[in-house]
C-alpha cells in the first residue's frame, strides 16, 4: 500500500452511473451526454456511436474556434483607432499581443482537431499512438484530441522533464 495518497484527475475520477448504461441504445448521437457516453459497457469502446459522438464533439471545437477567430478579428479591426496617451496605447497593444498569442494556439489546436477527425474516419481514434491500448473514454472526453494514454503520456513528459527534449 503506497504511503503518500495521489490526487486523481477528474476524468478518471467520474464514476460510471449504472443507471446511464444502456442510454446508448436508445438516443441519437446529437442527445448523448458526456455521463452517458461514460456510463457505456467497455465492451462497446469505439463502437460506431462513440465514433460519431466525438467526430461531433470535435467538429462542434473547431466551430467555436472558427467563429472565435472571426470575433478577434473584428476586435483587432475595431481598435485601430489612435489613442494620444502612450498608457492607453500600449494596454491596447498588449491586449491585442494576448489575443494574437491565445488565437496561435487555437490555430495549433486547430490542426490537432483535423488530425483526430481522420483518425476517427481511419478507425485509430482512442487507441494510443505508442501502446495500441485503449486511450479512454474519460481521457478523451476531457481532450477529444488526445492520442497518447495517461501512462505513456506521463512517460513523455518525466522523459522531456529528465532529458529537456
Amino acid at each position: 500500500m503506497p504511503t503518500t495518497a495521489q490526487a486523481q484527475p477528474t476524468y478518471m475520477a467520474a464514476k460510471k452511473d449504472p443507471k446511464l448504461a444502456n442510454n446508448w441504445k436508445t438516443k441519437s448521437v446529437a442527445e448523448l451526454t458526456d455521463a452517458e457516453v461514460m456510463a457505456m459497457p467497455d465492451s462497446e469502446y469505439m463502437n460506431e456511436k462513440q465514433m460519431a459522438f466525438f467526430r461531433l464533439k470535435l467538429v462542434q471545437l473547431k466551430q467555436d474556434i472558427h467563429n472565435s477567430a472571426g470575433e478577434t478579428t473584428e476586435h483587432l479591426r475595431e481598435d485601430t483607432v489612435v489613442v494620444p496617451d502612450p498608457a492607453d496605447r500600449a494596454t491596447i497593444e498588449e491586449e491585442h499581443a494576448l489575443e494574437l498569442r491565445t488565437r496561435d494556439r487555437e490555430r495549433k489546436l486547430l490542426k490537432k482537431i483535423e488530425q483526430s477527425i481522420a483518425r476517427i474516419d481511419a478507425g485509430d481514434y482512442g487507441y494510443c499512438d505508442e501502446t495500441g491500448e485503449p486511450i479512454g473514454v474519460g481521457r478523451l472526453i476531457a481532450r477529444p484530441t488526445a492520442t497518447l494514454s495517461l501512462e505513456a503520456q506521463q512517460r513523455r513528459e518525466l522523459k522531456q522533464k529528465m532529458f529537456g527534449d
